[in-house]
Parts: structure tokens; sequence; C-alpha cells
């Protein structure tokens, strides 16, 4: 590399660290971040872990407030909500606040108005991370230290709640809960599912995307059935006769993820983290179920027959950040294969490319996302390929900041979609060129 070639890069990642910078600065409400301004005005909860990895090198001690703004919005019963609404932006997002009337569910949060569903368990793993920025101020502050119980209640209701199979698996009561919205994954029980809610529904979601890009009228009314039903219900995950449960590759292995972060939480203040590791193990061997072996990935369950589904997902290959998992080779292969990045894809496509369903453009039927591409590079280095790693690193790099911090790319020609300005985009960005490694 020559000295000019050098400075150019250097140049880049200043600039780009910056522009990412700007978008956490400006999406940030005193206690939390908004995933974006226009379409999501309250804090949703995966997305403040994702949040809380590239925040923490701006503002630890905002990271810190990121995670425990969520955490103390937490349920009786461990879980931790989709959304925080901000009561001032009630209005602005479908479902909000006056759909969920979350105050009347008996053990909701007593202190904000919440959805009832829940998303994937990344908090822990970010709240370690958020903890090594800094230890020193985490220290002091006794972050570690509060939001251990927390952690622990809300990976207890998963297993003790949402283990609906009896397989050792947690099981999605809903499309929006693993955050892949729409995903072919959930196609055949879906269908089952009746799509005329009793409350209508606005999609203010179209404003902000372009035509092709986001899930049908049909579809929404199948979620909003779904919600109404769970809700009229009080959330109770004990309804025998709910359609929709489904065991997803994605939030198993994370929550298995974040159970060997919970071990190393322990272990800095003192608890005990053998519990942690068997959970994580336990979880690790039970994914093994959800292995199809026609297709060389880890796909979904239909919980009440145990049936597979067969479509390869970004979901199937976000196993490989657990150490130990069978078949890593062959995920390894799927990933590199014609379905994903064997296909000229820049970042890790939504649905295989092979898949009937793929599309490019619509949401989670084949555009790629940066937060599935950074988990997907994180469990590379894991299980030793580095050089995946890096590639995709790049490419995060490479096409957020040019795009305005998409909410979602085309997977091989990057073209932006979605809405602009999506701060898990710019904090994940800002958490490679700060050179995270797993």
């Amino acid at each position: 590399m020559t000295r000019q070639t050098a400075t150019a890069r250097t140049a880049g990642a200043t600039s780009a660290r910056a522009a990412a910078t700007e978008v956490l600065l400006a999406n940030w409400r005193g206690d939390h971040t908004v995933p974006a301004a226009g379409l999501y005005p309250h804090q949703w909860s995966w997305d403040s872990a994702f949040i809380a990895f590239g925040l923490r090198h701006v503002s630890p001690r905002r990271a810190r407030l990121e995670l425990e703004t969520l955490l103390g919005a937490q349920w009786t019963d461990g879980r931790l909500p989709q959304i925080v609404f901000d009561p001032a932006k009630g209005a602005e997002y479908s479902p909000g606040p006056s759909f969920w009337r979350s105050s009347e569910i008996p053990g909701s949060s007593p202190v904000a108005s919440t959805a009832g569903f829940v998303q994937p368990a990344v908090h822990a793993w970010a709240a370690l991370a958020v903890h090594e920025s800094d230890p020193s101020g985490s220290d002091r502050a006794r972050f570690l230290e509060r939001a251990y119980p927390r952690l622990v209640a809300w990976h207890a209701y998963l297993a003790e709640r949402r283990d609906r199979g009896g397989r050792g698996l947690i099981s999605i009561v809903h499309p929006w809960e693993p955050g892949t919205d729409n995903s072919p994954l959930w196609d055949t029980v879906l269908a089952t599912v009746p799509d005329t809610p009793r409350d209508p529904f606005d999609r203010p979601d179209l404003a902000h995307a372009g035509d092709g890009e986001r899930p049908s009228d049909r579809d929404y009314g199948r979620y909003y059935w779904l919600a109404e039903r769970y809700r009229d219900h009080d959330c109770d995950d004990h309804d025998d006769a709910y359609p929709f449960l489904v065991e997803d590759p994605l939030s198993n292995a994370l929550l298995a993820r974040s159970e060997l972060a919970l071990a190393d939480i322990a272990g800095h203040i003192g608890a005990d983290p053998a519990p942690h590791r068997a959970r994580a193990a336990d979880l690790t061997a039970a994914l093994d179920q959800l292995w199809h072996d026609d297709l060389g990935i880890h796909t979904a369950a239909d919980t009440r027959t145990g049936e597979l589904v067969p479509v390869a997902t970004v979901n199937g290959l976000v196993p490989l950040v657990l150490p130990g998992i069978r078949h890593a080779d062959r995920l390894v292969e799927t990933l590199t294969g014609p379905g994903f990045l064997g296909s000229g894809a820049r970042l890790v496509p939504s649905t295989a490319v092979t898949a009937d369903a793929y599309d490019p453009r619509l949401y989670w039927r084949g555009p790629a996302w940066f937060n599935t591409s950074w988990l997907v590079a994180e469990g590379t280095c894991v299980q030793g390929r580095p050089d995946i790693a890096d590639g995709l690193r790049r490419a995060i790099v490479d096409l957020a900041a040019p795009g305005d911090h998409p909410e979602y790319v085309g997977p091989a020609d990057g073209t932006p979609h979605g809405t602009r300005r999506f701060s898990w985009t710019a904090a994940l960005a800002l958490d490679v060129l700060h050179g995270r490694r797993s």
C-alpha cells in the first residue's frame, strides 16, 4: 500500500466515523436512541442492543443508559418488551400504545407503555461489550451488578415461558419477534392465521419505502390479528389455541450467545457462571433439531409439529456465533455458496438467492441487512474464518455512509432501501471502524 493510498483510507475512515456518529447523536432522545426519526419514533428492544455496540465508541455512559432504559421497562414476568413507547409520539407508529393498552395487562411494565411482544436476546452480549469499552466507568456505575439480575430474569422468561414445544428451544409468537418480519420462514404457519383483524390499521411504513419493498396489506392483516389475539389474552404465553408458534434459529442462537455473555458478566460480579455456560451448551445442542441437511442450514420449525420449513435464510446462518455448533463447516460452505455470498452478494441476503421466495427488494425476502451481516461476520470469526468476516466488515463500512445509513440494501449492488439514517446501521459501521473482533 502506498503512503497516498493509506492516507486516503485513513481520511475515508475518519469521514465514515463522523457520519455514523452524527446519525447516533441526531437519533438520541436523552435516555435512548430511536431506530430512525421518522418511521420508528420509539425505543426498540434489539435495536437498542445493536446500537449499544456502536454507541459505546461515542459515549460509554450513553451506551449504558441505552440498555438501562430498556431494562427499566421490564415486565414483572421478566420479558423485555419489543417496543417502549414515547408517549409524545404515540400516534406516529402503528400499532402504538393505544393499541396495546399495556397498563391494563397484569404484570406489564409499571413505568412505561410498551408492546407485549419481545425481540431476540442480544442484550447481555451488548451489556458485556459496553462494560469492556469502559470498565472503570462501568464499575463506578455498578452497571453490570444492576443489569445482571434483570438479564437473568429476561432469559428465565424465555426459557420457562417460551419453550412451547418442550424441546429446549424457545418459540416466537409473532413474525415481528425475531425481527425478520416477512421472512418466508413464517409463510406456512402464517397462512393459517386470519387476515381480518377487528382494529383498523394504518401503514405509515409505506411513506418511507418504495413500491414492492414492504409486506402486503394481507400480511399486515395477519400481523394485526395475531397481535390482537395476544393482547386480548393478556399476552399470556399459555394460550393453547394460539395459532402461531415457531422455533426460530436466530432467536435461539442469540439467546445461547447471550448466555455465554452472562457467564462472563457473572464472573465479573462474583456470581456463578456455570449455570449460564450449561444453558448455552444446552441451547447449542438443541439447535441441531433445526438443522436441515438437504439445505445445509438451520431453518425454522412449526413448534406444534416439529416440521422444518424448507427455506434457507440468514436466520439459519446466525448459529455460526456459537462455539461448538454442529455442522459449522457445512454452514460456512452454505454461506459462501451460490445461495448467499457465492452469488456475488456483498452483504448476506436475508433469503437465499436460490430460493423460490427470493426478492432482492422485498424487506426480509432478499435484501441484506447490516445487523445480520454483522452477526454473520462475528460468527465466521468464531469459526476461524476471519477472511470472510473481513469482507463483510468492509462491505458494511463501504455501503453505510454512501447510502445515508440505509435500513437495508440490495445484496449484490448495495442499492439503499427502506428508511435512511438508520441507527443500527450507523452503530455497527462505527463498531467495525473501531476494529471490534469477536
